[in-house]
């Protein structure tokens, strides 16, 4: 996740060079806040996946995939993932944890990507875009190496007072050992300013769904241990003012005599229009 415009971002990514083993096994850090986001957003992101380019090993390429959460799980369902970071050390932690050993880590820069164009089916931007100094450059390198009808997945958080109050100023008083900076308000995206951004690098408009911590008993745990626990849950919800994922469509190739997209056309099927929630 650490990036080289961190400096300039001002954002605090040279933590997660840090944390090892933590990423798997603190309840005491907020990258357990991350854990249990993966474990929400992870199966939903396979599921999206499979109805938009079907069955199948799809060429997914994970960036700043930092431990290796999604890059992993993905390669656990049968795809064929590459995972990309600035920071050699979360690479090596997600190497250690990959058990189908199918993973290739790369470490490299999001802004310029060592791919040609329209070389992989599914590009994953997850907690990522707030993480750089210019997100946009990040996204057209996404929209770049992904094939048309190709899928551009994110995680970001809306830049508002309500998500300065609970996603940077909540964890800071809540979660122990939260660093100075894990994330600053000035670079959180606003939705209307990621689908501006798709839009220009020749995306289709992201279909989003927000997203908010479960309001159960591991929530009020939290509240009284500033521990993280395993069973600590997250939730999709029809608002986007806090944390959002969402994912967008790259515009189809059409050159064949029936119109229809070559990556669509392999399965038989026609593209479908995708909008925002």
């Amino acid at each position: 996740m650490a990036e080289p415009t961190q400096a300039l971002a001002g954002v605090n990514n040279a933590v997660y060079r840090t944390l090892g083993e933590r990423w798997y096994e603190a309840d005491d850090d907020p990258i357990a806040l991350l854990r249990a986001e993966s474990r929400l957003r992870n199966p939903w992101l396979t599921r999206q996946i499979e109805r938009t380019l079907g069955t199948g090993s799809r060429r997914v390429l994970d960036v700043g995939c930092g431990g290796g959460f999604l890059a992993n799980y993905l390669a656990a369902s049968g795809h064929r993932v590459t995972g990309l970071d600035a920071s050699p050390e979360a690479l090596t932690v997600a190497q250690h944890h990959d058990a189908s050993r199918s993973v290739q880590y790369v470490e490299g820069d999001a802004l310029a990507l060592p791919f040609p164009d329209a070389s992989f089916d599914v590009v994953c931007a997850m907690d990522f875009l707030e993480h750089v100094a210019e997100p946009e450059r990040a996204i057209a390198e996404a929209a770049r190496v992904l094939r048309p009808s190709g899928l551009f997945f994110f995680h970001t958080f809306n830049r508002n007072f309500l998500a300065w109050l609970v996603v940077i100023k909540g964890v800071e008083w809540l979660v122990k050992n939260t660093p100075r900076d894990l994330h600053v308000l000035r670079m959180f995206l606003k939705p209307a300013e990621v689908a501006a951004a798709c839009a220009r690098h020749g995306l289709g408009a992201p279909e989003l769904l927000g997203v908010r911590p479960s309001l159960g008993l591991p929530f009020w745990r939290l509240l009284l241990t500033r521990r993280v626990s395993s069973d600590f849950q997250f939730r999709f919800t029809s608002s986007t003012r806090l944390g959002y994922s969402g994912f967008a469509v790259r515009a189809p190739l059409r050159t064949n005599p029936t119109g229809a997209d070559p990556l669509l056309a392999e399965r038989g099927d026609v593209p479908r229009s995708r909008r925002p929630r």
